[in-house]
């Protein structure tokens, strides 16, 4: 979708309460390149996956397996200089805001060429050349920081905006509401992203939440939102437009629940056994993001050898990536001393 038409879109709608089933149509230029980000994605998630089950990953490893079109299609929508702040879920953002495969694989295996010198690990890594600013172990944190970040930027004078990703489960938090409030009271460039992937730690949301309706959460603070098909990249690169589009404007914040599904386990250490494997394979058969895309650029008349070749080619890039974070030296012990306040 051109920018004018989600203009014309986002003008003519009702904003408050409007669920969107609009769906860019995007150019072969564009699917190709939302294809290349999420195989990207899904490839190096595989990898540090099978990285964790060898030992070479420490703490804690949460993948981003299935929801990769909600991060590729709100990426196409920013630009230079827009803020990016996420929870622990966070691999995928930080390839998505361009950060170097290399140092993000290194920060996973503890590594000096790491984006911390492989001090932080999973959940600490940023990146204020591409602007992110981390994923946050803290449940719901992100989106005080995220809303703090919005308000630099109106401070500042930029028109700048600030996406910050939560989840289902950190929608219940109180801090998010206090956030909330404070953005809307200052119509601060944020838009808030609710990544609704069905479960929490091991809780279903219908079960954890009394209201399942994300996208209105704002409500009582006069904040828009809208749902989304978070597993179609095309419906989340037309809303993450009509968000930005509004958010840019001065208008204030916006809140985008975008409806995702994670294959794995909420992290590497749990089995997910509290739903049945029929659900998740219904789900990879049937709505798939990588999938989708592929099978319109066949129908379009792409060869399979082309895409194949580009799958070939970014396997490639992440066996790299898993070969530089194992063998990159460990931090010297004195990095113990470095980077703390005092």
């Amino acid at each position: 979708m051109a920018a004018s038409t989600a203009q014309a879109t986002a003008n003519t709608a009702e904003t408050s309460g409007t669920n969107f089933e609009q769906i860019a149509e995007f150019s072969q230029e564009q699917e190709l390149k939302a294809l290349r980000e999420m195989l990207a994605i899904r490839r190096f998630e595989e990898k540090a996956g099978q990285l964790y089950g060898m030992g070479l990953i420490g703490g804690f490893c949460h993948l981003y397996i299935g929801q990769e079109a909600v991060v590729v299609g709100m990426q196409m929508a920013l630009k230079e200089g827009d803020q990016v702040i996420t929870g622990y879920r966070d691999h995928g953002h930080m390839l998505a805001t361009g950060m170097d495969m290399n140092g993000v694989m290194a920060e996973l295996t503890g590594r000096r060429g790491g984006y911390s010198r492989g001090k932080g690990g999973s959940m600490h890594m940023f990146s204020r050349e591409k602007h992110f600013y981390g994923g946050h172990g803290i449940v719901g944190a992100q989106v005080s920081l995220g809303t703090g970040l919005a308000f630099a930027n109106k401070y500042r004078g930029t028109d700048n905006i600030a996406v910050a990703y939560f989840g289902d489960g950190a929608a219940n938090q109180g801090q998010v509401y206090e956030s909330f409030n404070m953005a809307k009271l200052w119509k601060l460039p944020v838009i808030y992203v609710v990544e609704n992937n069905r479960y929490g730690m091991g809780t279903a949301y219908t079960r954890a939440s009394s209201t399942t309706d994300f996208s209105q959460r704002g409500r009582s603070f006069d904040i828009p939102g809208e749902k989304v098909d978070g597993m179609d990249v095309r419906a989340t690169y037309a809303a993450a437009q009509r968000a930005v589009e509004y958010a840019r404007s001065g208008q204030g914040p916006y809140i985008l629940e975008m409806e995702t599904y994670r294959y794995r386990g909420h992290s590497m250490s749990d089995p997910a056994k509290y739903r049945s494997k029929e659900e998740v394979q219904k789900m990879r058969e049937e709505h798939d993001p990588i999938e989708q895309v592929r099978k319109r650029l066949l129908a379009g008349g792409v060869a399979e050898d082309e895409l194949n070749a580009m799958d070939k080619d970014i396997r490639a890039v992440v066996n790299a990536a898993a070969e530089f974070a194992s063998s990159d030296p460990e931090p010297d012990v004195s990095e113990l001393w470095t980077d703390i306040l005092h």
